[in-house]
């Protein structure tokens, strides 16, 4: 695979990671934290999910759209986008001790891996064989996550602070179980 569209998915794949990371430890909290324990995980997950989606949304999809024939992976992935950014817009009216919050966060994440396996496993190889500007892209892209990571006050995922680093076991490609 080329450098740059490896570079494109390694950026996209910690971003999965990470998620992958947050879902697993409100998957633990979930019935033995207090409400706010819980409430603060949610809520970074859903930040996150909103920062990895726009960006996406504004550059990876337009620009594969415009060099790729079967376009229909991306349609699936603007509607996975539509159901999650809902899911997102619900939980965040909700407070942790509602009904139906760790149902709806669960089922989010439910949503979000199989987005994750399908980027992974179907998308991400083709980006190999596609005429695409990867540089231009990949400094679209991280200059965009970079710029949203900065409006929501996240910390900056390429920063190597070890109080913010997600120490995430790196697969080659996400496996469902």
């Amino acid at each position: 695979m080329g450098r740059k569209a490896t570079d494109i998915i390694d950026m996209l794949t910690e971003d999965h990671d990470r998620l992958l990371v947050l879902f697993a430890a409100f998957e633990r909290l979930r019935e033995s934290a207090a409400d706010d324990a819980r409430q603060t995980l949610v809520e970074l997950a859903c930040t996150e999910i909103v920062i990895h989606a726009q960006v996406k949304e504004e550059h990876l999809y337009p620009a594969l759209a415009e060099v790729m024939d079967d376009t229909f992976i991306l349609e699936q992935a603007e509607v996975e986008h539509a159901i999650i950014r809902r899911l997102v817009g619900e939980l965040e009216t909700m407070q942790a001790g509602d009904r139906l919050y760790n149902a709806k966060f669960t089922t989010l994440a439910s949503c979000i891996g199989h987005h994750i396996e399908d980027e992974q496993t179907r998308l991400f190889p083709q980006l190999d064989g596609l005429d695409l500007s990867f540089d231009a892209l990949t400094c679209d892209i991280r200059t965009r996550r970079h710029e949203l990571r900065s409006e929501f006050g996240m910390p900056d995922a390429d920063n190597e602070d070890d109080s913010y680093r997600y120490h995430v076991v790196r697969r080659p490609h996400y496996r469902h179980h």
